[in-house]
């Protein structure tokens, strides 16, 4: 097993990091993911790329939630662990700031499975990167795309 390795990768303490997550909670994120962690998003929009340590990672998911206004929503399907890694396939859901409830997609409403892989050390996540399913990457980039007032792809 390699120097990065962990043993006790559960789907249990994956939830719990995805829970800390959310809540927003400082301490409690910093339970579960580590401070020189890093994050690919994938993609060809303007939050694709990698976002390297912590703070990067948290100013992405803040610039989600302002995007979605906060109605960016993942349901757990399925978490598959090994002793260093964990695979959560999630449904995600969201609407873009203004559409909340009644988007279309691809353009205001975000509907796709992801798979995301996360690499574990010492029970913190210390790499992410997410796949997207199909159509969905198209999806992705069409939903994250800038746009003024637009709400279709038809101006």
């Amino acid at each position: 097993m390699s120097d990065t390795a962990t043993t006790g990768v559960t789907p249990e303490l994956v939830g719990k990091a995805y829970e800390a997550l959310g809540s927003g909670d400082s301490d409690r994120i910093a339970e579960y993911w580590a401070e020189d962690m890093v994050w690919i998003v994938p993609g060809h929009n303007p939050l694709s790329g990698v976002y390297t340590g912590r703070d990067a990672f948290l100013g992405f998911m803040g610039e989600v939630g302002n995007l979605s206004n906060n109605s960016f929503n993942m349901t757990a399907i399925a978490v598959m662990v090994s002793d260093e890694y964990s695979a959560d396939v999630t449904h995600n859901v969201g609407y873009r700031a203004g559409h909340e409830g009644s988007g279309e997609v691809p353009y205001t409403k975000l509907d796709i499975d992801v798979v995301h892989v996360l690499r574990w050390r010492d029970g913190k996540v210390i790499e992410g990167r997410g796949a997207i399913f199909g159509d969905g990457t198209t999806e992705y980039d069409q939903f994250w795309a800038p746009r003024s007032d637009r709400t279709s792809a038809v101006d």
